[in-house]
């Protein structure tokens, strides 16, 4: 076995060295905060709350690089590296490792969108890990009794919103396919960080501190785990997970059958239904006929680049696609990163995008979905003709792409807690996934030490809308829309160019076209794009990043027509660019991502 002090002691240094900073941060927070007895005044749908910035610097390698949101993640993965493990086999034993360090955002007990790249043949995978509706599920599971959608805080929490999970499913079998070390290789860091305990980071510190989810507090498990004793744990302390390195350890052993069939999806289906807020009706029967699903790609042109990423159900590499395809009449490399006129453009692109995707975007095993049409070049230049340089566009409405159906735009919560993951191995193959549980600590249940998802709210809370059906509307076994973008890009001999994504809800797609065009017109690296103020436009407000010199363009968007929200924008983007024999890497400085190279 892998002793912790020899391989994450320096991780566990620069933990500890946060402590100060968490209790400032804690301080200076001003987001809101909830308990199970206090219930917000508005909806707030927000990203994760901001926990500092710190300067990362640009990483390069020869071999091989992995880039993630925690350190010991990073470490673990980077070991399956050096082992000659695959990309596949880095992310795993990564993922595995997120489920312990950083257990508001992603784990086991939640879902994925990979993909792959497998150089020598020249071919890219896609593996769907997205959660399922149970099928007891109907399409009023978040109507009220006065037949409302129910508020989000009273949907997020609890039974009700818990789907199957399926990211074990899909690591299983992407490894199947592209494994090289062991199975039970892969967890041999996670199991030991759980047993020997794991140096709590000042974001999850403070992120506990906020009491966002209150689950956190209302249900008994999450809160012994994160409270003992009555008080949090801080910045610095050693947390140890037991329960989870049981979890790990019988997954390891006897495959993902006891997850998905014996004793943990007995554990799991027993939560979900006897939970003591909104108790669901997940069962044994739901969780044993999981599929993890391969889909094709969507691809599309941008300059002389092919930029690749999910189909539906996720929303992401649709709009991240077509964002990129509506500024090509543009020469965005003659403006400034930061200047008005990107700044503008960029927002009527992104409301042009989100308004197909709110109408149109759903699971295609339930629904049609026009996604060649919403690729097409003619229907794209001719939704690039709304943009008026000089003017916001206000509320842009959906375009009609051929075989589109009539369909009403939906009203999903889609919370941002979420982690991505970029790998090269030595071969040259790549994986770029973004994993989650959807609301920050997910569902607030806690299963033999992780967490369930709440991904159910990812669905539209209203079946219908002005009288329509809505296409992301909660049906059996349907898989909810999401806004998770893993991207990759390739240049015009198909050589691989970029792995990226980022967590971070809706805005995830703002956030990956942002940087995409920070590398591919303004030629910054991974990093400085990274690094860009961030602004998002949701097809509702302009939101500037606090803090941040983009705030300056306030005014001047306003004469411009904008209504402006100036916040905390918590991106996490985490990428690595091909270039001949070089890998460069960059991570989010909003988080506590760490590149890794050989």
């Amino acid at each position: 076995m892998l002793k912790t002090t020899s391989i994450f002691a320096a991780i566990s240094l620069i933990f500890v060295n946060q402590s100060a900073l968490a209790q400032q941060n804690v301080n200076n927070t001003q987001e809101p905060s909830l308990s199970a007895h206090v219930k917000p005044k508005q909806e707030v749908r927000e990203p994760e709350a901001a926990t500092g910035y710190a300067s990362k610097k640009t990483v390069v390698g020869n071999d091989y690089m992995i880039a993630t949101a925690n350190p010991y993640a990073s470490q673990a993965g980077f070991n399956m590296l050096k082992k000659g493990g695959s990309a596949i086999d880095a992310v795993i034993a990564a993922q595995l490792v997120l489920t312990l360090t950083e257990p508001q955002s992603s784990g086991i007990g939640g879902g994925a969108f990979l993909l792959h790249w497998h150089d020598k043949s020249q071919k890219l995978t896609t593996f769907d890990g997205r959660e399922t509706a149970p099928q007891r599920a109907t399409s009023d599971l978040f109507v009220a009794e006065n037949g409302k959608p129910l508020r989000w805080i009273e949907a997020v929490v609890g039974g009700k919103s818990v789907g199957v999970p399926g990211v074990l499913a899909a690591m299983k079998l992407a490894h199947e396919k592209y494994g090289k070390l062991p199975w039970k290789t892969l967890f041999i860091d996670a199991i030991e960080l759980a047993e020997q305990g794991f140096v709590v980071s000042a974001r999850l510190e403070k992120l506990l501190a906020i009491g966002y989810n209150p689950g956190i507090h209302s249900l008994p498990e999450l809160n012994q785990y994160f409270f003992p004793h009555g008080e949090s744990v801080k910045a610095g302390d050693i947390l140890k997970n037991p329960k989870l390195a049981k979890s790990l350890k019988s997954i390891a052993n006897e495959g993902i059958e006891v997850f998905y069939r014996g004793w943990l999806a007995k554990k799991i289906v027993a939560k979900v239904q006897n939970s003591i807020i909104s108790p669901g009706t997940l069962s044994l029967e739901d969780m044993m006929k999981y599929q993890a699903k391969q889909r094709e790609a969507v691809c599309g042109k941008y300059r002389q680049y092919k930029i690749c990423g999910m189909a539906p159900p996720s929303s992401g590499g649709i709009s991240v696609i077509q964002i990129l395809a509506q500024l090509q009449s543009y020469d965005m490399s003659q403006y400034d990163a930061n200047s008005l006129e990107a700044v503008h453009l960029l927002t009527q692109s992104f409301r042009l995008a989100f308004a197909d995707r709110d109408k149109y975007v759903a699971d295609t095993d339930f629904v049609s979905v026009p996604v060649k049409g919403l690729l097409d070049n003619n229907y794209l230049l001719s939704r690039a003709k709304l943009i008026d340089p000089n003017k916001d566009m206000g509320k842009a409405m959906a375009g009609t792409p051929f075989n589109s159906q009539l369909q009403a735009s939906d009203n999903a919560i889609e919370r941002p807690s979420t982690s991505h993951l970029s790998v090269v191995d030595r071969d040259g193959n790549a994986v770029s996934m973004t994993s989650s549980i959807e609301n920050g600590f997910g569902s607030a249940l806690m299963v033999e030490g992780f967490i369930l998802n709440n991904q159910l709210t990812d669905f539209s809370l209203a079946p219908k809308r002005n009288g329509k059906l809505v296409a992301n509307r909660v049906e059996p076994g349907k898989r909810p829309r999401s806004s998770m973008a893993p991207m990759m890009v390739f240049n015009q001999d198909n050589s691989l160019k970029l792995v990226i994504g980022s967590p971070g809800g809706s805005r995830i797609i703002n956030y990956v076209a942002q940087t995409l065009i920070g590398i591919l017109d303004w030629n910054l690296s991974v990093q400085e794009a990274i690094n860009l103020p961030k602004v998002t436009n949701r097809n509702r407000v302009t939101t500037l990043e606090q803090g941040t010199q983009i705030v300056d363009l306030k005014e001047k968007l306003e004469a411009k027509g904008h209504k402006i929200s100036v916040r905390s924008l918590n991106s996490g983007l985490q990428a690595i660019e091909v270039k001949k024999e070089q890998l460069i890497g960059g991570a989010d400085p909003r988080r506590e991502g760490l590149v890794l190279a050989h």
